[in-house]
């Protein structure tokens, strides 16, 4: 990144380079938003905030807005239903893991594909399928930022969103000293895992705090130099990858291989890191709470999908995908879903204990 510091005393303007790689990460196990999806169709291919695009659909169209050179990653028994989602994308730019090995091996597998055709200092950022984000020019600028921040500092990124409610479901970032005062890039002081809620108001009150959303930036270079110093293990695991000699065997490694996620496998090992606030709205859609959130709602607060019929109802989601008619009378505050695949009736605030019920059923496993 190059900042410009014009003689007219106006605003630097920040000129950022045009080459990048995104990598969209196209995982999930079905189970948070089940009986709308489930383990054969997760809940990036569904189209679930009054959109016609899918949540995977909508997280290519804003990576269109950043790059040309856009990869996706899903597991096989996926892969199909992506391609038939992103029609305009070229064939080469799948990635294909033979099982769910978790989103640490998910990258790697990307790097040794990557890294057999492009340029080992490109800027190279990875974000997920499911995420809903409405500030396309926010989103644009916080990733290019991170981008360039890749490509000047040769450390890796985060993109941290600024909360706006004392969450215990996220992980956070620390915010340390700023490491780019024009830019607003930090040093990453420290994470914290999931928090109790007096703690996590005191880190939505101190403003130093950001949720670690797992969006990251790196390079090829970078992400082995890093992995070399900070996760040596992992490191050998890429080193096989890449030593894979045909298919079979880079399969065969692969399934080999324990289900570990990224944070845990080399990002909160690095020392180093620097995090770029995000200047975009951010939701994950967890669970049908956020999900209401991400909806239109009537004068009553509920929001309304199907052949549904309600009396003295307020602040509820109610979805009915089949033709047979629903009714609900006299509740506040829950979630009615109906679908092909079974029916969820919850309290909203406790919605997100869904993908843990739903894991009983036999079918689902």
């Amino acid at each position: 990144m190059s900042i410009l510091y014009p003689v007219d005393g106006a605003k630097p303007k920040i000129c950022y380079h045009k080459r990048m790689i995104v990598v969209i990460v196209a995982g999930g196990s079905g189970t948070r938003l089940w009986p709308l999806s489930t383990p054969d169709y997760p809940k990036h291919l569904l189209a679930l905030a009054d959109d016609s695009r899918s949540l995977l659909q909508r997280t290519y169209d804003r990576a269109k807005r950043l790059t040309d050179t856009i990869y996706v990653v899903s597991e096989v028994s996926h892969i199909e239903h992506v391609r038939q989602q992103l029609p305009e994308l070229d064939d080469t730019k799948f990635i294909i893991e033979p099982g769910r090995r978790g989103t640490a091996h998910c990258i790697l597998a990307a790097l040794v594909h990557i890294g057999r055709v492009h340029d080992a200092n490109e800027p190279l950022v990875t974000m997920a399928a499911d995420h809903y984000v409405r500030d396309i020019e926010g989103f644009r600028h916080s990733f290019r930022m991170a981008a360039q921040t890749v490509a000047s500092e040769q450390r890796m990124v985060l993109v941290g969103v600024e909360p706006d409610h004392p969450s215990t479901g996220f992980g956070y970032i620390e915010k340390g000293d700023l490491q780019n005062e024009a830019a607003f890039v930090y040093n990453v002081a420290s994470f914290k895992e999931k928090p109790a809620y007096a703690t996590a108001l005191d880190y939505l009150s101190s403003g130093k705090y950001l949720w670690n959303c797992g969006y990251f930036a790196g390079s090829i270079n970078v992400f082995e130099k890093t992995m070399q110093q900070f996760a040596p293990e992992l490191y050998q695991t890429y080193v096989a990858l890449q030593k894979a000699g045909s298919e079979t065997e880079f399969d065969e490694t692969y399934l080999a291989l324990p289900n570990t996620a990224i944070d845990y496998a080399l990002i909160e090992k690095v020392s180093n890191l620097l995090v770029v606030p995000a200047s975009f709205d951010w939701m994950d859609v967890g669970s049908f709470a956020d999900l209401h959130k991400a909806t239109v709602s009537d004068e009553q607060g509920n929001s309304i999908t199907g052949n549904i019929q309600l009396e003295e109802v307020a602040n509820s989601l109610v979805q009915n995908h089949e033709d047979k008619p629903v009714a609900v009378i006299g509740l506040d505050n829950v979630v009615v879903i109906n679908t092909p695949h079974g029916i969820v009736v919850a309290r909203k605030d406790l919605s997100q204990k869904v993908g843990d019920v739903c894991k009983r059923f036999s079918v689902l496993q």
